[in-house]
């Protein structure tokens, strides 16, 4: 970076301008004390004499550097130190039978549950920055799909290879909870979040999610819960006698559960019923667990008026010596 200290020094160049037009109006209008300038005219000019009106640049480009020297030019460099502490954050994802519902869109053609999650969360994982984000993946069983890490390429890869029923078909939420919070308990973070999306409700596994919720809210989890799945019935394509025929089937949805969930620990409950509200949902939860980041920044500056300075000096010193030398008028 470079800076003027006093720029207001600059004005002092404006005293170029009556040097200039001095030298331009005396260019030409000599006299010698000569009646006649005939045998003047069979000399041959000598070169320098066209060089002569070198020694007004070299008075004008001092007198600037000199201009230039007083308003104490600046180089400067500048470091930035960030100082952030990041969020740990566990993804909790329902792979089980249920998220094969059709009652979700994405680009216009209706998919199941489970695709529509996997590309908001994506979305989700892009928007985050110093954040330590894993995954777990539940359905009868719970399991760590990825651990914590800052490597959103390696954790998004995990995310791709989520499928409806790799955890089996039936719902542990107190388990997946857990295995949410075992996995983040121990590490130091400002704060420890954990985000459970499911459609169902918990018919399997050994711990309750009340359990589950009292552990968290124990190591300081604060957990977000999202209920996914329309009111009503849901159509699945299932394979019957005559082909593949949409049958409509009513999804078990314990919003009581989750909502009890995120009340314990902190956190709070949302309901997504299409592709639209899920992804505000995620743009919620992104904005209320921010990161906070200090910048910090210093300048250094070194000063340059010397170089500037002796540079003009050099300048007029060379325009004084020439002027009574190779440059010598006759008077």
């Amino acid at each position: 970076m470079f800076r003027f200290e006093d720029p207001g020094f600059l004005l002092l160049g404006l005293l170029l301008a009556p040097i200039l037009y001095r030298y331009a109006r005396k260019t030409g209008t000599a006299t010698i004390r000569f009646s006649t300038l005939a045998p003047f005219r069979q000399l041959t000019p000598h070169p320098s004499v066209a060089l002569r009106h070198s020694l007004i640049m070299l008075r004008a480009t001092g007198i600037g550097l000199l201009v230039i020297a007083l308003a104490r030019p600046q180089a400067g460099q500048k470091e930035t130190e960030v100082v952030t502490e990041g969020i740990d954050i566990m993804l909790c994802l329902d792979s089980s039978g249920s998220m094969q519902a059709l009652d979700f869109e994405l680009d216009g053609k209706r998919v199941d549950r489970l695709a529509v999650v996997k590309k908001v969360v994506r979305d989700f994982i892009q928007k985050r920055q110093n954040d330590r984000i894993g995954m777990v993946v539940f359905g009868e069983q719970a399991f760590t799909q990825c651990p914590l890490t800052l490597d959103y390429g390696v954790l998004m890869g995990f995310l791709d290879r989520v499928q409806i029923g790799m955890a089996g078909d039936s719902t542990a939420i107190g388990s997946a909870l857990a295995t949410s919070v075992k996995r983040i308990k121990d590490v130091p973070a400002k704060s420890k979040v954990a985000i459970l999306l499911t459609d169902g409700r918990n018919n399997t596994g050994r711990i309750s999610p009340e359990t589950a919720a009292g552990l968290a809210k124990t190591f300081g989890v604060r957990v977000y819960t999202i209920g996914v799945g329309v009111e009503g019935e849901s159509p699945f394509l299932m394979e019957t006698l005559f082909g593949k025929r949409y049958v409509y089937q009513k999804v078990d949805l314990d919003e009581d559960a989750l909502r009890q969930i995120a009340d314990i620990t902190g956190g709070q409950y949302f309901r997504a019923m299409d592709t639209a509200s899920l992804e505000k949902i995620y743009g919620q939860i992104d904005q209320m667990e921010r990161t906070e980041v200090k910048v910090k920044e210093y300048m250094e500056y070194e000063e340059l008026f010397h170089r500037f300075a002796l540079a003009g000096l050099v300048m007029l010193l060379a325009e004084f010596v020439l002027a009574y030398t190779r440059f010598r008028k006759i008077p």
